[in-house]
């Protein structure tokens, strides 16, 4: 039985770092202004802003939520530090080198500590402690197990009280350090992605704050889940995108065919667009005369010809190659007057790069390029591959050409290749630090996409080889590490689900050997007798009411064949279940949703009902890897329900 005495004292802890927090939120407030400059003003005025959003109180995330002891002192562990008058801490911000313990320590390794206590609450009020002594076997935790089967409707939450040492392993690696986690079903590792961010920028604040942390989703869906995660850690100037995002110069109005989405997301198209950017530049074949003060300075064609073969040599952009060559002629001419005894300004060697003759040798040697009308011209005559892509590769690959670039109908792997182009264009800024979700979905070249946005930063990448849906889908993560640009990213695999419960992830492991041979299951380390249920029905939308009603708390997710939403949507409303289906591009989903099969990646639910299982593996050419998904997104139960056969795998 908890101690009275213990749990008044850490009411009255919890109260204070209340106040304190509450504090440091007035004096950012009050925060005055000196009036230096308006730049000044202006910084302040965006820091202060920033300040007052990292300070931001959560109602439903009390200041802290354990606490280590030491021989010699004790701290409070919470979301974000929080110190008193004095400036004394009153609570550790857990990405603090000295929080690592409570992540960390356990009876085999203490790390110093006497004693772990974690903390209970309910709406906001300290309800319980548990003890670690950490000197022997504790057994597990129930308020672990408790905040880990937590119902949840809404967004996704933070997991800084139930990060285990596998995962914190991952959360604090270094930045210099890129990562591949290998993540099961249930292991948390996109939310060890994001508390990985959270450390890097609590850690490395200066550096980053520079140069930007980008998360890149499967889809807009996903990044409504995950977009509260990071600013319940204080983390609000963190950029979240989809590939499209990233990739939207051109306006997407059409479809591929499978086989020519796949032919346009190969890396070899990386290497025609090259071809045919490149190809434009042309050797000079003659002089040409260009004015500087008032007369004109011939550059003889050998020296033409040197700047633009060196140019091309040279590690630059294309258009940055352009501008240059336009200063080399000015340089050039430069150079020949001040050898006849001149001195021209640099305001006169400007304008000789800007004028009508130094323009017209660029445009004929080193034409100036549009991006998207450079892809319509391949798209048109995909001849300019030469032997990169078979003859019947590129037939697949041409179609008629529009009226003109902007009548385009762009599918979205055309705004990949536009959006590559336009990185040969002009470099592309880079981020510090990417993390990439569900990245064994992605394309060489949607891989290639994101690396440009990567720059010199370092990686989180993110993804399940089971869960590979997409037509280039791969065995292993070689090939997508190395689109990625970082070919020797260690593999960290995270097997130990804490999420799904043993029933539920024993079901789904059966198709395991036939997705991924050779791929280590994932193993729950909490047991939920009765968290599965299999039943055969006549019908689906009585049963799937039925299962609904009986959930008192938390969120329900319907997963069916995408085909199959509209139908059952508005079966259920005939049986009196007010339901909506969840959009890529809808609001925030409701308690209880309609999840269209190729939506469900990435997200969890309490409650998860199976519709129909065979209609989703028949929807798809993978569609195997995506029941295997749907299967493994239910946090406390999953109840499958069919009126055909199950799949052969799960009928044993």
């Amino acid at each position: 039985m908890p101690d009275d005495a213990v749990l008044t004292a850490e009411r009255a802890h919890l109260d204070l770092a209340a106040a304190c927090l509450h504090s440091m939120r007035t004096a950012t407030i009050a925060t005055v202004d000196a009036g230096v400059d308006a730049w000044a003003s202006e910084r302040l005025g965006a820091a202060r802003a920033e300040r007052l959003r990292s300070l931001a109180a959560d109602p439903g995330a009390p200041p802290f939520f354990g606490r280590t002891d030491t021989p010699d002192e004790t701290f409070h562990v919470g979301r974000r530090h929080v110190r008193d008058a004095a400036g004394d801490p009153v609570v550790i911000d857990w990405r603090a080198p000295m929080s690592r313990p409570f992540y960390q320590a356990s009876a085999a390794d203490p790390q110093g500590l006497t004693r772990r206590r974690r903390f209970g609450f309910a709406e906001g009020r300290l309800t319980s402690y548990e003890d670690e002594s950490l000197t022997g076997d504790d057994g597990p935790s129930e308020l672990l197990k408790e905040e880990i089967e937590r119902p949840r409707s809404g967004p996704m939450r933070d997991i800084v009280a139930t990060i285990q040492p596998d995962q914190d392993d991952i959360v604090r690696a270094p930045l210099a350090e890129s990562i591949c986690v290998q993540g099961a079903p249930g292991t948390g590792k996109t939310a060890v992605g994001l508390h990985r961010a959270a450390y890097l920028l609590y850690t490395h604040g200066e550096q980053l704050a520079r140069t930007g942390v980008l998360v890149v989703g499967p889809n807009r869906a996903f990044l409504r889940y995950i977009e509260q995660v990071l600013p319940a850690l204080g983390e609000v100037e963190v950029d979240q995108a989809t590939v499209a995002d990233l990739t939207g110069r051109v306006p997407v109005r059409a479809q591929d065919p499978d086989d020519v989405a796949v032919l346009k997301g190969d890396a070899r198209l990386a290497d025609v667009l090259h071809r045919a950017l490149w190809r434009g530049v042309a050797k000079p074949t003659d002089s040409v005369q260009v004015p500087l003060s008032g007369r004109r300075y011939r550059i003889p064609v050998e020296r033409l010809r040197r700047c633009v073969d060196d140019l091309r040599r040279a590690d630059i952009s294309y258009g940055a190659g352009r501008e240059r060559l336009a200063l080399s002629l000015a340089e050039d001419a430069r150079r020949q007057k001040e050898e006849a005894g001149g001195s021209p300004t640099d305001a006169e060697t400007r304008r000789c790069a800007r004028s009508a003759e130094v323009r017209a040798f660029c445009d004929e040697h080193w034409p100036a390029v549009d991006a998207a009308a450079l892809v319509a011209a391949v798209l048109a005559d995909p001849s300019v591959a030469g032997s990169a892509l078979t003859a019947a590769e590129q037939d697949l690959l041409r179609r008629a050409p529009a009226r003109s670039v902007r009548a385009t109908r762009w599918t979205a792997a055309d705004a990949v290749l536009v959006d590559e182009v336009a990185g040969l264009l002009e470099r592309t800024p880079g981020y510090g630090h990417v993390v990439v979700d569900e990245a064994q979905d992605l394309s060489p070249m949607q891989c290639r996409a994101v690396a440009r946005r990567l720059a010199a930063g370092s990686l989180t990448v993110l993804g399940d080889l089971a869960q590979a849906t997409s037509p280039w889908s791969v065995a292993d993560w070689t090939q997508t590490l190395v689109a990625l640009g970082r070919p020797d990213t260690v593999v960290r695999p995270l097997t130990r689900g804490y999420r799904v419960p043993a029933e539920v992830l024993e079901f789904a492991n059966r198709l395991l050997p036939t997705l991924v041979p050779g791929l280590a299951p994932a193993t729950a380390v909490r047991s939920e007798p009765g968290s599965l249920q299999l039943r055969s029905v006549p019908s689906m939308a009585g049963p799937v009411a039925e299962v609904v009603q009986q959930v008192a708390e938390g969120s329900v997710g319907i997963v069916c064949a995408d085909a199959d939403v509209p139908g059952l949507v508005a079966a259920l409303a005939a049986e009196g279940l007010a339901v909506a289906a969840l959009a890529d591009d809808g609001d925030e989903p409701a308690r209880v949703v309609v999840v269209p099969a190729t939506l469900v990646k990435g997200l969890e639910f309490d409650v998860v009902v199976v519709v129909e299982p065979a209609a989703i593996v028949a929807a798809e050419a993978r569609g195997l890897h995506r029941l295997y998904v749907a299967l493994t997104r239910a946090v406390s139960s999953l109840v499958v329900l069919h009126r055909g056969e199950l799949p052969e795998l799960l009928a044993g």
